[in-house]
């Protein structure tokens, strides 16, 4: 199985560190009400203004932290870390955080980025050193910041969004459930589970009608990983069965087939890429999920294999894609598959 090697963690590093603060081309997700609101990214988001926009910033910085605590000793390791010690200031995350209590910043980068946010402040908590633990604790008023905003906000949610992009509610839940654990923030992680199984826990015989030109999630497989994180063990393989009965015979047959990117200059098109990635990261995670004798256990594993194979390749390269498709890469190398 394709797993993440130090040389390839050492690219992904690089990258990232060729994007995270360059501040050019930039895509603003920024509401104005008037013209004091005419701002740069960078007095917006003193830390987040790079990687060609908020999120992509954030889960940057995730692929820099994440390879760092993996090795080390590599050598982008000291750049990091100065970079790190840099951003990660009282200061800078004050700047952030002011930004969202702007009236008007009450949607900003919701769910998506408020996921990978949190997703950013759980693989801190994973640092077992001195700077990391630094950090750790500078970047946590933003980290409660958005916290507290899924908890003002998923009582409202009464529906789920199954789009395969942004506003995916399933990818969300996923990250901020890994976060909500980490920290042990039991009622948070409680009002993610109960969500999904309020939107999911009934879903049956999905058609899987993807992907659509501009996903980078996959609506399915995006659900039934969340589910896998959800549920028992027991429970979520009979719910697996329901959900997707004729997995064993690969079908639906479009899960089964990394899409097609016809132009990876465009940056809408790119995101099959990302598409393909993180295909392969639920993959891996519906197989960990499922026993070891299940007929769809290794069909998933291969299929996750078919994914990697076409898409790891397209990872740097052209900047619409290498400004974020390390992080998904990375979720898919990572992911527990045993």
């Amino acid at each position: 199985m394709t797993r993440l090697t130090a040389e390839t963690a050492a690219l992904y590093a690089r990258t990232a560190l060729g994007h995270v603060t360059r501040p050019w081309p930039y895509k603003m997700d920024h509401v104005l009400t008037g013209p004091e609101d005419v701002i740069s990214p960078q007095q917006a988001h003193p830390i987040f203004f790079g990687s060609f926009d908020w999120h992509s910033c954030v889960h940057g910085w995730w692929t820099l932290l994440t390879t760092l605590r993996l090795h080390p000793d590599m050598a982008e390791a000291p750049r990091i870390i100065a970079l790190a010690d840099a951003s990660f200031t009282a200061e800078k995350v004050a700047g952030e955080t002011a930004y969202l209590a702007r009236p008007s910043s009450r949607g900003f980068e919701r769910p998506y980025g408020w996921a990978w946010l949190l997703m950013l402040a759980a693989e801190l908590k994973r640092h077992d050193t001195d700077h990391g633990r630094r950090w750790s604790a500078a970047l946590r008023p933003l980290a409660d910041a958005f916290a507290d905003r899924f908890r003002a906000y998923l009582p409202l949610a009464t529906y789920p969004v199954r789009v395969g992009t942004h506003f995916n509610t399933a990818f969300a839940l996923r990250l901020t459930l890994d976060y909500a654990e980490r920290v042990g923030d039991a009622p948070l992680a409680g009002l993610c589970r109960g969500r999904a199984r309020s939107w999911h826990f009934s879903d049956q015989a999905c058609q899987a009608w993807e992907p659509s030109q501009d996903e980078f999630l996959s609506p399915a497989l995006m659900e039934a990983s969340l589910m896998r994180q959800v549920l028992a063990p027991e429970r979520f393989a009979a719910w697996f069965d329901a959900f997707l009965p004729h997995v064993a015979d690969r079908r639906p047959a479009t899960l089964f087939t990394p899409a097609s990117v016809s132009d990876r200059t465009d940056g809408k098109i790119a995101h099959l890429d990302g598409l393909n990635l993180s295909r392969a990261w639920c993959w891996r995670e519906i197989a960990s999920g499922l026993p070891a004798d299940h007929p769809a256990r290794p069909v998933a594993q291969a299929s996750a294999e078919t994914h990697l194979d076409a898409a790891l390749p397209q990872v740097t390269g052209d900047y619409m894609g290498e400004h974020w498709l390390a992080s998904f890469a990375l979720l898919a190398l990572l992911a527990a598959d045993d």
